[in-house]
């Protein structure tokens, strides 16, 4: 087995693709389950040659990598875009792409039918949506018809404003209820993991005592199964409101404005390109080239002249 540094294009090959009974033993035996959003290819390699066990494709990119000011405008067709790149880059984690709003709250058929789109075209092993509720009833309906689920509760971005704002919940007995419900609904629902998002640690404590499955934090503390952060977050390449729970472990967007900053300097400064990212041309070539192309008016080529 070859020891040389892995880098995004030297993909990991001995690592086994996580599955859904990995997730589980992983819950069982207490191993903290690692988990990452990704938007796109290189992410998506990135996620994969630092070893994490699961990538989301989060509706979270609306905002991070295609300009929305919320994640509520970013369509179908949009996220399975992202889905499908981030697919290219990976071999061993699951993959997990949220179903965005408006895309399954109308019925069960539309639930499953934009599951189904998710799974065909951009080849995900799962999907996520948000909420108890209605969603508990689409979860249930997407299961049933053989597609894994998900689910997510406290703070859910595609419905912040109804929660008054992106800030945590469940920090009142009766919030906090609502969410335990919602995390034991959607469990019942059959999926096969559940995100909480944005609660207080003592609930989410609390809450995971009542827990079967394999439940990722996110901003709710550090008795859950695993956690998540949004690539761009936690690699400050995003210049938005960064949450409390987002650490940054990286400075990534310093350094690319800094590197594109010292190219434009170059440029105009005429040091790029050099002698050495130029390409050459043998001299008996060049001249055969210049023999049947006329020169422009008043210039002469000379002897072994560069064009």
């Amino acid at each position: 087995m070859s020891t040389a540094p892995k880098t995004p294009d030297t993909p990991t090959d001995d690592r086994l693709p996580v599955t859904l009974p990995a997730l589980a033993d992983k819950r069982e035996r207490g191993e903290p389950i690692v988990m990452v959003t990704a938007y796109d290819f290189p992410s998506a390699q990135v996620a994969e040659v630092a070893g994490v066990d699961m990538v989301l494709v989060g509706d979270s990119g609306a905002m991070t990598v295609l300009g929305y000011d919320s994640t509520v405008p970013v369509s179908v067709d949009e996220m399975i875009v992202l889905a499908r790149a981030v697919r290219r880059g990976l071999k061993t984690p699951f993959l997990v792409a949220d179903l965005p709003f408006g895309s399954y709250e109308a019925s069960d058929a539309q639930a499953i039918a934009t599951a189904q789109r998710f799974v065909k075209e951009a080849g995900v092993d799962a999907i996520k949506l948000e909420r108890g509720g209605v969603a508990v009833q689409r979860a249930r309906a997407i299961v049933d018809a053989g597609i894994p689920v998900q689910g997510h509760v406290g703070l859910t971005p595609q419905t912040a404003t109804a929660l008054g704002g992106y800030r945590a919940q469940g920090r009142t007995a009766q919030r906090a209820l609502d969410v335990t419900r919602d995390a034991l609904d959607l469990q019942d629902a059959g999926c096969f993991s559940i995100v909480f998002e944005a609660i207080p640690a003592a609930v989410a404590d609390a809450i995971m005592k009542r827990m079967e499955v394999p439940v990722i934090g996110i901003g709710a503390g550090a008795s859950t199964d695993g956690q998540v952060l949004v690539f761009h977050d936690l690699l400050g390449i995003y210049d938005g409101h960064s949450p409390r729970f987002a650490k940054r472990f990286a400075s990534v967007k310093e350094e690319m404005v800094a590197g594109v900053r010292a190219y434009a300097e170059e440029v105009r400064a005429g040091t790029f390109p050099a002698a050495e990212h130029t390409y050459s041309i043998d001299p008996d070539e060049l001249e055969r080239y210049r023999a049947t192309l006329a020169p422009p008016a008043g210039i002469a080529w000379g002897p072994g002249e560069e064009m």
